[in-house]
């Protein structure tokens, strides 16, 4: 049985939230569930069930996953260079709009909320906690694998609580509820929590199986390959004031290298045969996948199921056989940088050059100007372009499936969805919706990983290794079946070419180049870019020049600004100052509280 399922009678059962300040302190079990059947194998596993269940939401299946998704569509992507907003116009979800221009400040209720859910999360694995550390090992079944899973899932609610908002208040389950708003937010720096959340994902692969009989649970590589990505972040030393990255710290970066290597060495992982597979449930669960939040579809539960809800708006609209809300485009820098040199290499100088593919609409007519230079096949498996051949929907080739096309353009997002014809798709409202999972972790993630930290590192073979790691990953976008010409079979969509790295002129500054290029195209839209731009420290000069390159496009962008020292983060939310009682500071760059 998988996971997901038990994750949702357990979060129906036990869990509610309601969205006020107080209510993440009184998460309790509802009910009449006596302390007898708390510490029993049951009830432990219902609190665990729900810790869990907030992979997807800690409020399930309504509107405020949509707005505040643990995809990170928003805060990943649309805060990149990646991707617009999209959906109905600059005021169509405009706490959104804000986040993409850099138009920031305190009171953005979508910023308080997503802090809440976080801790509302972080809440259930301290509750789950409690019970299972009262309990004994003959009362609860499995207590010592289900301590662990619940601490790597508390370490990934802190997780992403520190690479949004920097600071933040942390405790354990043992710090008593009623304390928690006398918790100061400055008491650790961001790499002191990092190093804590690392130590709790080290702790924890060490009491956890190797293997679990339910799909879905927390398992020891699980554990290691999270270790090895945060690891990462805190390698990365950041200046407490002005967000810039002060050391590199070559130590931890071997640690990287050695936990990859223990992930590796399980012999469990690799990459799937056709990027393009990322996408089909049976999928899903394969060799790829390490870490995943799992849905499923006609289970039950009211509408189409326990569905990705936090993708539910960004499924095509305009005409789209998905009848969607059209949210979460890719932007025009991004369908640039797929281009590659007469070597299959990328080209580097690509802002410099002509929009490729850009689209013109004249009396209902779709045509593409530009597009005779080469491009990775990985373009057509992430990008919807019109006139393009969309997955294996035979009616009709993507006709500029986006709402506000005055505003947004014409190319949409292909990933995270199955096609339309497919038996997988949900028909009617949630449009779009599937039981596809949606991938925290995958097997590309370690070989990145290890790629990165062997080129700073620069040591021995290093750089050779982390070549090969990234040219893995290139030759498997090589030999997928690339996508062809809709109106002629016999001819492919595009000039595709794309190689592997040579190792002649492969020094360190150009594998850098390489290997965050590779995260980029490999990664696109997965909800990690931002965070990476903030993590090499490249944040302000990568954004403002991609700025000043879509202005042309995008009037929306005409008084953008990313500014240093302040936007690598959001600010702590003004509603939280108030529940701290006025003990929280602000992120440096925004205004003081007073």
């Amino acid at each position: 049985m998988k996971l997901k399922y038990i994750c949702m009678f357990g979060a129906l059962a036990l869990m509610t939230a309601s969205c006020d300040e107080d209510s993440f302190l009184d998460l309790k079990p509802q009910g009449s569930l006596n302390e007898d059947i708390m510490t029993s194998t049951e009830g432990a596993d219902l609190l665990v069930n729900a810790a869990y269940a907030a992979l997807g939401g800690p409020e399930g299946q309504n509107w405020s996953v949509w707005c505040h998704p643990t995809s990170n569509w928003t805060y990943g992507e649309v805060r990149s260079d990646n991707a617009y907003k999209g959906g109905g116009g600059v005021g169509d979800l405009n706490e959104v709009h804000r986040m993409e221009t850099f138009d920031m400040d305190a009171t953005n209720g979508f910023l308080d909320s997503k802090w809440y859910h976080l801790y509302c999360s972080v809440q259930r694995c301290n509750s789950a906690l409690r019970v299972l550390n009262a309990a004994t090992d003959d009362q609860v079944s499995g207590r010592t694998s289900r301590i662990a899973e619940m601490k790597v899932l508390r370490a990934h609610y802190y997780f992403e609580l520190s690479r949004l908002f920097n600071k933040i208040p942390y405790f354990d389950e043992n710090v008593e509820i009623s304390q928690y708003p006398n918790i100061p937010n400055n008491e650790f720096t961001r790499d002191e929590i990092l190093g804590k959340l690392v130590q709790e994902m080290l702790d924890a692969a060490a009491q956890l199986p190797t293997s679990q009989p339910e799909i879905g649970r927390i398992h020891k590589y699980i554990a290691l390959a999270y270790a090895a990505k945060i690891k990462l972040y805190q390698a990365y030393e950041q200046d407490e004031t002005t967000h810039a990255v002060t050391n590199i710290n070559k130590e931890l970066l071997r640690e990287v290298v050695s936990l990859c290597d223990q992930v590796t060495a399980s012999n469990r992982y690799g990459l799937i045969d056709d990027f393009q597979g990322l996408d089909l449930i049976a999928n899903e669960n394969g060799k790829e996948s390490v870490f995943a939040i799992q849905y499923s579809m006609n289970d039950g539960t009211e509408s189409a199921g326990r569905i990705n809800w936090s993708n539910l708006l960004n499924s095509p609209g305009g005409g789209s056989p998905y009848g969607g809300d059209g949210f979460f485009l890719p932007s025009q820098d991004l369908i640039n940088a797929y281009q590659t040199d007469a070597n299959g290499l990328p080209d580097f100088s690509y802002q410099a050059k002509a929009d490729y593919s850009k689209a013109v609409l004249s009396n209902g007519v779709y045509t593409l100007e530009n597009t005779n230079p080469n491009v990775d096949p990985r373009l057509d498996f992430v990008v919807g372009r019109p006139n393009i051949t969309w997955k294996t929907y035979t009616e009709k080739p993507c006709e500029g499936w986006v709402r506000d096309k005055e505003t947004y353009g014409y190319n949409c997002a292909k990933r995270f969805w199955v096609s339309p014809e497919s038996s997988d798709m949900f028909k009617g409202w949630p449009w779009g919706a599937s039981q596809l999972n949606w991938q925290i972790i995958r097997y590309a993630d370690i070989l990145l990983w290890k790629a990165e930290a062997l080129i700073e590192l620069n040591e021995g073979d290093g750089l050779d290794t982390a070549r090969s790691l990234i040219n893995e990953i290139r030759n498997r976008a090589k030999n997928s079946p690339y996508v062809k010409d809709f109106n002629d079979n016999s001819k492919y969509a595009a000039h595709y070419l794309i190689n592997s790295y040579p190792a002649e002129g492969w020094n360190q500054d150009y594998a850098r180049k390489a290997l965050r290029w590779e995260a980029r195209l490999e990664k696109a839209l997965e909800g990690e870019r931002f965070f990476d731009l903030v993590r090499w420290g490249i944040a302000e000069y990568t954004m403002n020049n991609y700025i000043a390159a879509e202005k042309d496009n995008r009037i929306y962008y005409g008084n953008a600004q990313f500014t240093k020292g302040k936007d690598e983060y959001y600010p702590v939310p003004n509603n939280q100052y108030g529940f701290s009682g006025g003990k929280y500071v602000q992120n440096p760059g925004y205004p003081a509280f007073n």
